[in-house]
């Protein structure tokens, strides 16, 4: 089964990540988030199916996030306007994502991925 795996290949964390999904052999299908980011759609999708709550899908250490100072501002908005705003700008997204057709796993953590992937 072939997993889209969401990335920024600037991100240390995704190159981890990547190579990990190589080792393991698990087949996949790249994808820059910044050169091509989700759209509102794919990511209300995306949310609903990882059953987590929507503010896991934001960057929430990158700049663009502080800068935005999101932080004290995402509490005051509905889920359609979160959802129009990470699909504006792929820095916006945690990253990596990999989107299977019954998982959606949001960041690298080894034991998960290896729990859902393997």
């Amino acid at each position: 089964m072939k997993v889209l795996f969401l990335e920024y290949p600037k991100c240390t964390t995704c190159k981890k990540a990547k190579k990990w999904l190589e080792e393991h052999k698990v087949d996949f299908e790249g994808r820059d988030i910044k050169e091509k980011n989700p759209t509102a759609d794919e990511l209300k999708s995306w949310h609903e199916r990882s059953r987590l709550p929507l503010k896991r899908f934001f960057n929430t250490s990158g700049l663009l996030y502080k800068s935005m100072q999101l932080k004290d501002r995402l509490a005051d908005m509905s889920e359609e306007e979160q959802l129009r705003l990470l699909s504006g700008d792929g820095m916006l997204v945690k990253r990596p994502l990999i989107i299977g057709e019954d998982k959606v796993l949001v960041g690298f953590k080894e034991a998960e991925w290896e729990k859902t992937l393997l």
